[in-house]
C-alpha cells in the first residue's frame, strides 16, 4: 500500500490526550498538533471547545462512543484512521483524559503500525488525577493515603473489575471511572470491608460547567448522588482523603455527634 497521498503529505498519526473536559486544560504540545492536523477523530468526552485550537479546514469527525445512541466499534475506528492518514496526512486522534489511561491508545498505536504509519502520542491530564485535584481532593495526602488505584468500574463483560475487590480492601484512595452505573455494587464492596463510613465523592463533568459534586461516605452515598442528580460521565473517589474537601466537615461533625450521642 501506498504510503503517500495524492497531496503528497506523509501520513501520520498523533494521539492526543484533551485533558478532563475545559478545553484550556489540554497541553500546549496537544494544542500545536490540532493546528497542524489534516483530519480530526475526536471522542465523545472531548470538550468540542478543544476543536477551535484545530485548522479550521481540517476535517473533524466524530468517533465517539455513548451508550444509547450510534457509535463507532473500536475496528473501525482504527479503520478510518488509517484510511484518513493515507488520504490526507496528519491525523490527530483527539481523546478525553489521557489516552493510555482506558482511552485504549495503544491498541490505535498498535493497529498504525500494521502499515508503518509513525504515531506519536501527546499525553492529557487524566481525569483520574485532575479532577478531584480540582476539587482540592489530592489521591494522596501525608498520613492519610500513601497510594492509588485508579480502577474501570465497568469491564467490556459488564462486570464490576476484579481488581475493585482488591482495591476495597487496601487502604489506597481507589478512583472508579466509569463506575456510576455500578455505584450500589461498588458499595457493597466497601461495606463488606466494613468501610461504611469511608469517606466518598463522586464527581460529574469535571472541570466543566456541568461539573456536580456529591460527598459523603460509603453508608450513604448513593443517595447523596440520587439527591444531587448526578450522572454519567462521573468518577468516583473512596477513601480518606476525601475528608480532606471543605463541605466533608459538616459530614464529620454529624458522626462524631452521633458516636457521643451512643
Amino acid at each position: 500500500m501506498s504510503t503517500k497521498n495524492i497531496n503528497n503529505k506523509e501520513p501520520k498519526i498523533t494521539l492526543v490526550g484533551a485533558g478532563p473536559g475545559d478545553p484550556e486544560l489540554i497541553t500546549m504540545r496537544g494544542a500545536n498538533a490540532l493546528k497542524s492536523a489534516d483530519v480530526v477523530l475526536y471522542d465523545a468526552l472531548v470538550n468540542e471547545g478543544v476543536l477551535d485550537y484545530a485548522n479550521p479546514e481540517a476535517i473533524k469527525v466524530y468517533v465517539g462512543k455513548r451508550s444509547g445512541e450510534h457509535s463507532y466499534s473500536q475496528d473501525a475506528v482504527n479503520k478510518l484512521m488509517i484510511d484518513y492518514a493515507l488520504n490526507y496526512g496528519h491525523v490527530v486522534r483527539l481523546k478525553g483524559g489521557d489516552p493510555f489511561v482506558f482511552g485504549r491508545g495503544y491498541e490505535e498505536l498498535d493497529f498504525a503500525a500494521g502499515y508503518s504509519i509513525p504515531v506519536t502520542v501527546i499525553p492529557g491530564l487524566s481525569s483520574s488525577i485532575s479532577v478531584p485535584g480540582l476539587q482540592q481532593i489530592p489521591v494522596t495526602h501525608r498520613g492519610l493515603s500513601e497510594s492509588f488505584w485508579v480502577v474501570t468500574g465497568t469491564t467490556a463483560s459488564g462486570k464490576i473489575s476484579n481488581d475493585l475487590y482488591e482495591a476495597a480492601r487496601s487502604k489506597a484512595t481507589v478512583v472508579v471511572l466509569m463506575g456510576l452505573g455500578k455505584l450500589k455494587e461498588i458499595v457493597k464492596l466497601f461495606q463488606n470491608e466494613g468501610k461504611g463510613q469511608l469517606p466518598v465523592a463522586a464527581i460529574q463533568s469535571g472541570s466543566t460547567q456541568n461539573e456536580k459534586l456529591a460527598i459523603g461516605v460509603v453508608d450513604t452515598i448513593v443517595e447523596t448522588v440520587e439527591e444531587k442528580g448526578i450522572e454519567a460521565p462521573a468518577l468516583l473517589i473512596f477513601g480518606e482523603v476525601v475528608s480532606l474537601h471543605p463541605s466533608f466537615q459538616p459530614i464529620r461533625e454529624f458522626f462524631n455527634a452521633l458516636k457521643e450521642d451512643q
